[in-house]
């Protein structure tokens, strides 16, 4: 019989780079916790003694980040802080020789699909049986909900195929059984992510099962929101669409990562569609889903980027309007098919050309926002910080769309929908009061 020898640790799990890492996360501390381990996220503390740190490969940046958190961690083991280091995600899967080399300080080094092995270095077990029940660590009225892993696109400049491997799907059955487990625990909205959502049933079904993934989920009970982010344009399967108009508790939101618009950007990028394309895309869903909010991802400085290509993208922007937009700039990634291009843009040159295509989208977003004045809107409160209650609409996702800001002398309960009036507005914020 096994006995448990971990009772007195305390583990922390660091979690860095996108909201599938935080499912990771997420899932990882669930199994934990199944195993009497006593697990936090991101812990404030300071009390544990070991620390798990779940890492971002995706650009620069993010590797940069990811490589401080480890080596802030492995500091305070040296001085006596911790006992153990463990580091798992997608800098570790991607360079896990060479980090080994680099910072031996850490215990033990773990890929993105090597959750039971890691399972083991805490006498842990791990149970399969475990659908959905993981330990959020967002508010408990939102979760992000994964429906599948990897990707099976071949994007030159993407290097997630590396760390994540093809795509594999789960079944609608599981998808389902964890949404109804997450509504049980207070979650009212879920963000349905993915490495590509669109891409969802093809390995399992032989089809594009979303529309009938999206049916069964808007049957859950209790599900008051269902957020689709990261479709992929390429193929887009518009019967998606037909079931957004027609079910309620699915937001009127799709994010779909465009990254450019100019016919030689999109070649280059192996994006597998043009400039016409996008635009006939964006009108065709607009047309379906009247009112619909369009949010979408934007890549500059991309090697082989003219200014012809930067004002096409700007003229883009100004002749659809989009509702949201994020930006990068290009990071040059090893054995993407892109890191053969010559990278020749400096730092400088490609965050100018981002700032300068954000002001086009700023100036957008602020004609919009000034539009929703007098006008009503539900609202899912998420938090009161300094002294106010922020909260979102439908046609807002968590940390990277509008907040709506609204004062209130009387308690508006976290978690809760409210019918607010919009009385003022700002390039990226909504002021209201409760109706």
């Amino acid at each position: 019989m096994k006995t448990k020898t971990l009772k007195k640790d305390k583990v922390n799990i660091i979690t860095l780079g996108c909201s599938k890492n935080m499912v990771d996360s997420e899932v990882l501390s669930g199994q934990l916790n199944a195993n009497g381990i006593n697990v936090l996220h991101e812990n404030k503390k300071l009390d544990h003694n070991i620390v798990v740190v779940n890492t971002c490969g995706f650009i620069d940046k993010a590797k940069e980040e990811s490589i401080n958190t480890i080596l802030e961690q492995v500091d305070l083991k040296e001085r006596g802080k911790l006992d153990k280091v463990y580091v798992t995600g997608c800098l570790s899967e991607r360079y896990r020789q060479d980090l080994q080399k680099e910072i031996p300080g850490v215990d033990a080094w773990f890929g993105t699909m090597e959750l039971p092995l890691m399972l083991k270095q805490f006498n842990a077990d791990h149970k399969k049986e475990l659908i959905g029940e993981r330990l959020l660590s967002t508010p408990k009225h939102y979760a992000y909900l994964k429906i599948s892993e990897g990707c099976n696109r071949t994007c030159s400049f993407c290097a997630i195929p590396l760390m994540r491997g093809g795509h594999v799907s789960k079944t609608i059955e599981e998808i389902v059984a964890e949404a109804k487990h997450l509504v049980k625990m207070g979650v009212k909205e879920i963000m349905l992510i993915a490495q590509e959502l669109t891409y969802y049933g093809l390995d399992i079904y032989k089809k594009r099962a979303l529309p009938d993934l999206l049916k069964y989920l808007s049957d859950v009970e209790g599900l008051h929101w269902i957020r689709l982010h990261y479709t992929y344009p390429s193929k887009f399967p518009l019967e998606i669409l037909d079931v957004m108009r027609e079910r309620d508790n699915i937001c009127n939101y799709l994010d779909m990562p465009l990254q450019h618009i100019s016919d030689n950007m999109l070649t280059a990028m192996k994006r597998q569609l043009t400039k016409n394309d996008i635009y006939e895309l964006v009108a065709a869903i607009r047309d379906r889903v009247p009112g619909i909010c369009l949010r979408s991802t934007l890549i500059a400085g991309f090697p082989g980027e003219t200014r012809d290509d930067v004002e096409e993208l700007k003229q883009f922007l100004q002749d659809v309007r989009l509702d949201r937009v994020g930006i990068f700039t290009y990071s040059h990634e090893e054995n993407t098919s892109a890191y053969e291009l010559a990278d020749t843009l400096s730092v400088e040159e490609k965050e100018a050309r981002a700032q300068e295509i954000m002001e086009v989208q700023q100036e957008i977003s602020f004609e919009k926002n000034q539009e929703k004045i007098g006008k009503e809107f539900k609202v899912l409160i998420d938090k009161k910080e300094a002294g106010r209650y922020l909260g979102r609409t439908e046609f807002d996702s968590v940390e990277v769309d509008n907040e709506v800001i609204i004062q209130s002398a009387s308690t508006l309960p976290i978690g809760d929908f409210v019918n607010v009036l919009i009385t003022k507005a700002y390039d990226y914020d909504l002021e209201g009061e409760v109706l």
